[in-house]
């Protein structure tokens, strides 16, 4: 393994991981990922800037071979995809010491054990000079953690940025060149695990604004040596006006919410509504994610199962409830076969949804006439609201 050169005295120190496909054992991995370690070598001292998964320590130790020392080891996020082989970077550096905040040196001492006499702890906005390089740290909370924090390299006009402007992506390349396959690849990072955190995010681009920043070093994915593009998606993302789009997660036993789900799209497709429609028993939820990214309206389509709803759509409840997307509408369809508390059960799961519930849709058996008409009415409402509302084409 070699180390990779960025700029001068500065060199990528990561490893790619292709084969991993679930994070956290719930986050789909279709693209694999990588974690990202960085060596900055200054004129009086050397500083690496997290390190890597454990799984992939032996790559980490490969890039080290060669790097006489390591005064400090810059741990930006307690998460052990980051911090979980700083031990061994230790032992073979012992006379390093951990560079982090507070709240995150407390939480690797839960999360490693580590001893409090190997922490220097930086307040936001602190310097640590390396001679002719100099580290600024800025905690950037919430991003997704509440101890991360960034690196700002101030000579070489680089933001080492951690989990913020991420993305779960295996590529050979050092620096994005597959700009539409990096920004779906990020979307889907910032709706899995960046969207609850809007307004935080918000806080930490307006306080990232002033720095000159001529590439960005995520923790996950390719460098940004445009970055421009990547603020330009986040802020869009936290704070842009919904699109007039539905995005449609349903589940269907015996066809009857499927027939609703289908007579519903078509009429809302006669609107000019665009649908993103996610069948629950098959779908990657990773692609949900980032249809609530955008969503103006969301529709749970579900079958009545032991008189509430079926549970991949109570978790697709859970999860856009745990997301907090910027969705306005949100309505309920499907079937039932006696009875039951769907629409109440699911109402009661989105408490931190800030959205007007349209009038749901519920038939007994297989839908007829009647249940057609409703539906065509609940088109006609979310077509109308979503053109009060401005939302974008």
């Amino acid at each position: 393994m070699h180390r990779k050169k960025i700029k001068d005295g500065v060199y990528w120190m990561g490893a790619v991981d292709w084969d991993r496909r679930l994070f956290d054992s719930l986050v789909p991995l279709p693209d694999g990922t990588t974690y990202n370690a960085y060596l900055v070598e200054g004129s009086e001292k050397t500083a690496l800037i997290d390190a890597v998964d454990p799984d992939m320590v032996e790559t980490l130790l490969a890039h080290l071979e060669g790097v006489d020392r390591i005064d400090y080891l810059v741990s930006q996020h307690a998460e052990q995809d980051h911090s979980g082989t700083i031990a061994v970077v230790l032992d073979l550096y012992p006379e390093a010491k951990i560079v982090t905040n507070a709240k995150a040196k407390s939480m690797l001492m839960d999360l490693l054990l580590i001893p409090e006499d190997n922490f220097i702890v930086v307040a936001d906005g602190e310097t640590l000079s390396l001679g002719d390089k100099t580290l600024k740290f800025i905690l950037t909370p919430w991003v997704h953690w509440p101890e991360t924090m960034s690196t700002y390299l101030a000579e070489d006009k680089i933001l080492f940025s951690c989990d913020f402007f991420g993305s779960h992506i295996a590529s050979s390349d050092l620096f994005v060149r597959d700009q539409g396959r990096v920004h779906e690849a990020a979307k889907r990072y910032f709706g899995e695990i960046m969207m609850p955190f809007r307004s935080m995010i918000t806080k930490n681009l307006e306080k990232i604004a002033p720095y000159d920043i001529a590439m960005i070093a995520p923790s996950h994915g390719q460098i940004y040596d445009q970055p421009g593009w990547i603020v330009d998606a986040y802020t869009d993302w936290v704070s842009g006006v919904p699109h007039n789009l539905v995005a449609f997660p349903f589940v269907s036993m015996h066809g009857s919410t499927r027939l609703m789900v289908d007579h519903l799209t078509a009429a809302l497709s006669e609107h000019d509504v665009r649908v993103e429609l996610f069948n629950l028993a098959v779908t990657d939820i990773g692609k949900l994610a980032m249809s609530l990214v955008d969503a103006g309206t969301i529709v749970l389509g579900t079958p009545t199962v032991l008189a509430g709803p079926h549970p991949l759509a109570a978790y697709a409840a859970f999860l856009a409830n745990a997301l907090r997307p910027k969705a306005q509408y949100l309505s309920i369809v499907g079937s039932f076969g006696w009875g039951g508390k769907t629409v109440e059960t699911l109402a009661g799961m989105i408490p931190n949804l800030k959205v007007q519930v349209l009038d749901p849709v519920l038939c007994k058996g297989l839908p007829q006439d009647e249940a057609f008409a409703a539906l065509d009415r609940l088109a006609d409402a979310i077509a109308q609201k979503h053109k009060e509302s401005g939302f974008r084409k």
